[in-house]
Parts: structure tokens; C-alpha cells; sequence
């Protein structure tokens, strides 16, 4: 499962870096979480990061400089 976050940090990484946050299930590797993007919004991902932390597992998915994480963000309505 990935759940697109929308806040403040999170919007700013999409403009300013060209990530996008999601929260994710505990069980889902970096390399399945590559996948899933790629394949569910037909773009490149240069690098996966995750973190866990006291509200669960987020991932910070940063697109190829090809692919615009705004253009992302607002099909997903998080802008």
C-alpha cells in the first residue's frame, strides 16, 4: 500500500526536490516500492528512502529529472 502524505514538509521536498512522501506498509522493500511508482505513474525513480517512525513507515521516492513530482502530486490531489 502506498498513501500519498501532504504535509508541509512533504510538499516542500515535491518542489524543491523532486520527491514524493507516501506511507507505506512495514513489509514493502525499497525495490517494491521502486516498482509500484514507477509502474503506477510511468516515471523513473532515481533512489528510494525510508523511514520508520512513532506514526509507521514512510518513503521518500525521488523522480528522475524527466518526471515532474508536481504533475504527480495534482492527479493524486494532494495540490
Amino acid at each position: 500500500m502506498l498513501t500519498p502524505l501532504s504535509s508541509e514538509k512533504a510538499i516542500r521536498l515535491l518542489e524543491r526536490e523532486n520527491t514524493l512522501v507516501f506511507k507505506i506498509d512495514d513489509h514493502l522493500s525499497k525495490t517494491e516500492i521502486k516498482r509500484l511508482v514507477e509502474e503506477r505513474f510511468n516515471v523513473r525513480v532515481t533512489r528510494v528512502n525510508t523511514m520508520r517512525g512513532p506514526k509507521g513507515r514512510k518513503a521518500y521516492v525521488t523522480l528522475s529529472k524527466d518526471a515532474s513530482a508536481l504533475d504527480i502530486a495534482s492527479q493524486l490531489g494532494l495540490l
